[in-house]
């Protein structure tokens, strides 16, 4: 089995490499005696992807100076753990295109994808053990335990037209930002860094995160179809009160907060332009893009307290270039 990897497309080339490495460690990994584990396995990760956990614990193992093989593992593992919970999430979602293509539960049913999403959960936990690291077992077991409850949090959430911005962030911290942060610390935790060292990596991760939650919520409401891979409008029809409509319900009036919220009640996306030119009036979406670039701050801010080179650096540019994301 191939991966097909894209550190190099997102302009994380210094780490281009060691991602095809991370890829071998996949294709290798995924093999199984059961031949519908690997189809299903193998059709999510080639479907491509950023990558960004992977790259981001290799360009922190390279900015604390850290070439053990054990690298190529934990990169693995991060992205098990992802692939897992995009299996999960988009049963929960009833998704049914990602990055392009029909998802996995579109292509191979429900039952399916969500139990190779717990085939990828469990196999990413043999491969943690095999770092004998209690530090790491633990970092990246309560990273999956949170994130868990991050997708519960946003159910729970769903159609909830009073929630807030604190509540917002809360889910997205936990759903989508907390893998990040563990890649981060995970990186550093390979490096025997310092505490200090160890912190400004998760912080990293952590802003980076939110800021590309963020930004992903904003391009539900601005993004081209085509482009994303996935249609417009699915947060709507989710029910998913992200903070495009927090702040447009916020400043909007009357009439429009009561179209947005019962937008979000029922999840009609049949009223989507008539929310899209709410959220663009009302400037909410540059309120959210301003948010996200408060997080990107913050996660350069990170960064420079790490050591002085070429993969701080690429730290560094990782978090300017997210707010010119267009997918």
């Amino acid at each position: 089995m191939q991966a097909t990897t894209t550190g190099a497309s997102n302009g994380i080339s210094i780490v281009e490499q060691d991602m095809l490495q991370v890829d071998l460690v996949i294709a290798r990994r995924l093999d199984s005696g059961v031949p519908l584990v690997g189809s299903v396995s193998q059709y999510i990760i080639s479907a491509g992807g950023k990558r960004l956990r992977p790259a981001l614990l290799l360009l922190c193992c390279g900015a604390l100076g850290f070439k053990g093989e054990q690298r190529f593992n934990m990169a693995a593992v991060v992205e098990f753990i992802h692939t897992a919970t995009l299996l999960h999430d988009d049963v929960v979602d009833d998704s049914a295109l990602r990055r392009g293509n029909p998802t996995a539960n579109a292509k191979f049913g429900n039952p399916a994808s969500v139990l190779v999403g717990d085939f990828l959960y469990s196999r990413a936990f043999q491969m943690m053990v095999d770092t004998h690291s209690m530090r790491i077992m633990a970092v990246l077991a309560n990273a999956t335990n949170i994130i868990a409850e991050g997708e519960v949090m946003q159910l729970m959430n769903m159609h909830n037209a009073g929630l807030d911005e604190t509540g917002y962030l809360q889910v997205i911290r936990s759903k989508t930002a907390k893998l990040f942060e563990a890649s981060a610390r995970v990186g550093a935790i390979l490096s025997d860094a310092s505490p200090a060292l160890e912190e400004a990596c998760a912080e990293y991760g952590q802003a980076l995160g939110t800021a590309f939650q963020v930004i992903d919520d904003v391009l539900d409401y601005t993004g081209d179809a085509a482009i994303m891979g996935k249609n417009l409008g699915d947060d709507l029809r989710e029910g998913k009160a992200t903070l495009p409509l927090i702040a447009a319900m916020q400043r909007g009036t009357l009439r429009e907060r009561e179209t947005i919220q019962q937008a979000i009640e029922t999840g009609d996306v049949t009223m989507l332009d008539a929310v899209i030119a709410i959220v663009r009036q009302t400037g909410a979406l540059d309120i959210a893009r301003h948010a996200a670039q408060q997080e990107a701050k913050r996660a350069i801010a990170a960064a420079q307290r790490l050591p002085d080179g070429p993969h701080r650096d690429q730290l560094v540019q990782l978090a300017s270039q997210l707010l010119d994301r267009n997918h």
